[in-house]
């Protein structure tokens, strides 16, 4: 409680004095390709990371959102735009930032690669690495990819991301394919086989495969409509 010669600017000018801190956001973009699951990293130029990776993140502006600010820095560093992405967590070591005390708040967010042109600069070099290749990274970027790649994987098992990043039609090997990258372990085939087919959520075309060098595989589409319709009534049990 103020005794009589305090006031709400005497707190003010005490909070001023010990806030000394800044706001970041570092964003995890995960990518996926034939080659399989990647992450997009860019060049950090400051000391002491000097020749380092390091995730694509910013300080957040006095007069934007958290969300405002992974915009901003997705946009400004890559030119990806409309993308989906979820917090994770926050990171507030007082020792994490050469530069003095930054809280970072984490995110991430998941692509088809071939669907987006990323934008490249002389000074930051932005690349797609495997992720069984990832390199040392600056800052302590290297548990926030970890922590975002669980987070995704985890994700991945209870909702059909996998089956937004494939094309309109597929095979299931190429699901298979898709879900062995990302989570890195093998399946059995009929054990995966039979999963899909207690979902209940893929629509047979009756359309093979073109123009391939094997076998030609039966395609499917995955039923997105069925999907909602199970997700609003709660029915729904997706689980891979």
């Amino acid at each position: 409680m103020m005794n009589a010669t305090e006031n709400i600017n005497t707190w003010i000018t005490h909070l001023s004095a010990k806030a000394k801190m800044s706001i970041s956001v570092d964003c995890v973009i995960f990518g996926y390709d034939e080659e399989g699951l990647k992450v997009l990293l860019i060049d950090c130029n400051m000391p002491s990371y000097e020749g380092k990776k390091s995730l694509l993140g910013d300080l957040v502006e006095v007069n934007e959102t958290l969300e405002n600010a992974v915009t901003r820095v997705l946009q400004k560093r890559t030119t990806l735009t409309d993308l989906y992405f979820e917090e994770v967590k926050s990171y507030s070591d007082p020792d994490r930032h050469p530069l003095g005390r930054v809280i970072t708040l984490a995110y991430y967010s998941f692509i088809k690669i071939s669907d987006y042109k990323i934008h490249d600069t002389e000074d930051k070099h932005l690349e797609w690495i495997s992720i069984n290749e990832i390199p040392d990274l600056a800052f302590d970027h290297q548990k926030i990819l970890e922590d975002c790649y669980l987070r995704l994987k985890k994700k991945i098992r209870t909702h059909p991301i996998g089956f937004s990043l494939m094309p309109k039609k597929f095979t299931l090997m190429q699901l298979q394919n898709f879900y062995e990258a990302v989570l890195q372990i093998k399946f059995d085939r009929r054990n995966f086989r039979r999963k899909l087919n207690s979902l209940d959520l893929l629509i047979d075309l009756e359309e093979i495969q073109d123009n391939v060098s094997h076998r030609p595989a039966k395609l499917y589409s995955f039923d997105f409509k069925k999907y909602n319709q199970l997700l609003k009534s709660g029915d729904l049990n997706f689980a891979l």
